[in-house]
């Protein structure tokens, strides 16, 4: 396939993977639509490296900050993305989730940089020469510095700046998108306030560090800013970037995700469970209601009794997040957004942070066999992305989770594919 055709201005009209408005129509699903998406995921500012306009950059740089370590050069994926995408083609991939990063995009407000997008452009085209689908997630935790100084996610107006950029984005890249994704999680900071993870007064205090550090009074980043209010305005992104999407060159269906627990009721919990699903999850669930998806991203369970969260059941095993290793949580999510949204579900995110492959091969075994029920049932799961594909940046716990299907050398960032790579590939070989 000559990957020129995929660099032009004008649409994609070739390609297994490719979506065509000639040859689809707005509206019809082309035949790249209707496979099973078997894939692994990344996140901009966990593997690019230096993303020095960010939110979370500034954040980590903080004395006293939660991040364990800092993200630096990260895994260089800006650089060293044709290798990676040819690595996930030769094991049998055939599709890839990866973020935009709106801070490289939109350094300061309303200056886009041209050489940017056409970075995530050959990304883009990479992909298709492989024959690889690309899941484009607009919005992945980190937003442009200036974003946060403005409030961030807690004010209304970051909405109309998101969807502003979404249809810059996707007039520039929407002919050669398979899938978009709007916002990443964007329930995490609800889900995150519901459990009471982060005590108000702590996450006041480091924003206003935060805001100190570059004079801001208003200074707010997800998941650290209020919860209500970042809500609103996630909610109010999502729609305003869905239509900002639909309205774009290109022919892919648009969803969000929601980050997902099992949440189970224990010795009379249930009341308590459903107040933490309505803050955590269903007011999400009724914004995704007539999306073309949602994105259905889980990863263990959670005990409730009637006081609250009860933590690990004794006996579990616990991942190196310190969460248990609960495999049967994907297809209980699976089942739950289907019967809140009655939307089609993609699996945008499962995975499991440990430094042993043979138990990441039983997690992804037991993830694929609670999918392959829910599909028998009735439920239109359109594919499965694994989280993730390289070890990464794990946020505030840095370098040590090991979620990759590939290991990353963190002194020469050299990588050495892991069994469960061709495990996983095997799958999309077979089918389940």
């Amino acid at each position: 396939m000559d990957r020129r055709k995929f660099l032009g201005s004008g649409l994609v009209a070739a390609g297994v993977a490719a979506t065509s408005v000639s040859a689809a129509g707005k509206g019809r699903r082309s035949a790249a639509q209707e496979r099973f998406l078997w894939g692994t995921a990344t996140a901009a500012h966990q593997v690019e490296g230096q993303n020095l306009n960010s939110d979370y950059w500034l954040l980590e740089q903080l004395e006293g900050s939660p991040f364990v370590d800092k993200s630096g050069d990260a895994c260089d994926h800006y650089h060293r993305y044709p290798a990676d995408i040819a690595m996930m083609a030769a094991a049998g991939l055939n599709a890839y989730r990866f973020s935009l990063e709106w801070a490289r995009i939109e350094p300061e407000e309303g200056q886009f940089s041209l050489a940017v997008l056409d970075h995530y452009r050959s990304m883009l085209a990479e992909c298709h020469e492989y024959g690889i689908t690309p899941v484009v997630t607009f919005h992945h935790f980190t937003s442009p510095l200036w974003v946060a100084k403005a409030g961030g996610w807690t004010v209304q107006r970051t909405a109309d700046r998101f969807a502003r950029y979404c249809e810059r984005a996707v007039a520039h890249l929407g002919d050669m998108i398979g899938v978009a994704c709007t916002i990443n999680e964007l329930n995490f900071t609800s889900l995150l306030d519901a459990k009471d993870f982060i005590p108000v007064a702590r996450r006041n205090a480091f924003m206003a560090k935060a805001g100190q550090a570059v004079c801001s009074d208003n200074f707010s980043s997800p998941p650290f800013g209020g919860a209500q209010a970042t809500a609103r305005t996630v909610i109010s992104a999502h729609r305003q970037g869905y239509e900002a999407l639909k309205a774009g060159p290109g022919d892919f269906r648009v969803g969000m995700t929601v980050s997902m627990s099992d949440f189970q009721a224990v010795n009379g919990g249930e009341a308590k469970r459903d107040a933490i699903r309505a803050v955590a999850e269903d007011q999400f669930f009724e914004a995704a209601r007539g999306d073309d998806f949602v994105g259905v991203q889980a990863y263990t369970r959670e005990r409730v009794g009637s006081e609250g969260l009860l933590g690990p059941e004794e006996g579990v095993p616990l991942t190196q997040m310190g969460y248990e290793v609960w495999p049967e949580a994907t297809e209980a999510c699976i089942r739950r957004a289907w019967n809140m949204t009655g939307c089609r579900i993609i699996v945008t995110e499962s995975g499991i942070g440990t430094p042993d492959d043979a138990q990441r091969i039983a997690y992804i075994d037991e993830n694929l066999a609670g999918v392959a029920r829910a599909r028998a049932d009735g439920i239109p799961v359109d594919g499965y992305i694994h989280w993730t594909l390289i070890d990464n940046f794990e946020w505030t716990n840095g370098y040590e989770p090991k979620f990759g299907l590939v290991e990353v050398d963190r002194q020469t960032l050299r990588r050495t594919p892991k069994p469960s790579l061709a495990h996983l590939a095997n799958y999309a070989k077979r089918g389940l």
